[in-house]
């Protein structure tokens, strides 16, 4: 196994990212202890049932939704081949393979842990890039599954899911039924208070997904040796989204978080709100990882 890289501006950035994510929660939790009333733990419990199911069953929603199946070594040999000599440099268990059929160019990562990852590309990816360019995408969703961005990102989403349920459901049900002055206020309190975390939480979480997705193209670079590889399969995969029927891309946005360059029609999205950095931004760290990697 090679050398993992460490990146540690990058992991700095995303420790403190977490460490003001983690500060949100607690200021959320104890607003929660001091104001909360039935409802608002009914809504906890009911928000950890969903995320439980999320991340026990994400593999199987995100390959039911995107239409993907897995594929036996004998159906792809070559993908097979290729996925099992990466995992061997990453130190990781070979992970279930899926392809999609689309015309959406992409891959993504998906499972609760190392030993039940799925890796998944698209048809259409394994059409149009070169073996070298298929390799560093491929590197990049195993650097996810050894990262283990699946969890993290569940975890951080915990409270923030929450806060969005009592932002839609706190003036239906109030305190459990409390109808006095302070029962009324303190709905209003934990409301108002909601509010404010899910906006900051949702921010956090957003920054904290573009990090993970830096993160993935360094360790992706480190297992094929190659930065540039994935620059480039970053470059045509961007390129080929724009010419991507709009019709195609609007069917699979809702698991653009999974994927290695979202599949966005129309206008892009600010910076600030997107789970992934620019591509341009990608490309530059990688240039610069392979200079670093020339001396």
């Amino acid at each position: 196994m090679k050398k993992w890289y460490h990146d540690y501006g990058l992991q700095a950035r995303m420790i403190f990212t977490m460490f003001l994510l983690a500060v949100v929660y607690l200021f959320f939790l104890a607003v929660i202890l001091t104001f909360g009333g039935d409802w608002t733990y009914a809504l906890m419990i009911f928000a950890a049932i969903f995320l439980f199911i999320q991340f026990f069953f994400a593999d199987k929603i995100v390959l039911w939704s995107m239409g993907g199946r897995i594929v036996s070594e004998q159906e792809e040999p070559r993908l097979h081949e290729t996925v099992a000599r990466l995992c061997a440099i990453a130190d990781l268990p070979k992970p279930k393979i899926a392809v999609v059929n689309s015309n959406v160019p992409n891959a993504f990562a998906t499972g609760k842990s190392k030993g039940s990852a799925v890796i998944a590309v698209t048809t259409s990816l394994k059409e149009r890039l070169s073996q070298p360019e298929l390799e560093a995408v491929l590197a990049h969703e195993l650097s996810h599954v050894k990262n283990r961005d699946m969890i993290v990102i569940t975890i951080a989403s915990f409270l923030s899911t929450v806060a969005a349920l009592l932002v839609r459901n706190m003036l239906f049900f109030g305190m459990g039924g409390d109808r006095d002055r302070k029962g009324a206020g303190a709905a209003i309190i934990i409301w108002v208070v909601s509010i404010v975390v899910w906006i900051l939480s949702f921010l956090l979480i957003r920054a904290l997904s573009r990090y993970r997705e830096f993160s993935a193209d360094k360790g992706a670079a480190v297992i094929t040796g190659r930065p540039s590889n994935l620059a480039s399969a970053l470059m045509k995969i961007s390129g080929m989204m724009e010419r991507v029927p709009s019709r195609d891309l609007r069917e699979v946005e809702g698991v653009n978080a999974f994927f290695i360059i979202p599949a966005i029609s129309g206008e892009s999205v600010l910076d600030l709100l997107s789970t992934h950095p620019r591509v341009e931004a990608r490309i530059r760290a990688l240039e610069e990882m392979e200079r670093r990697m020339e001396f």
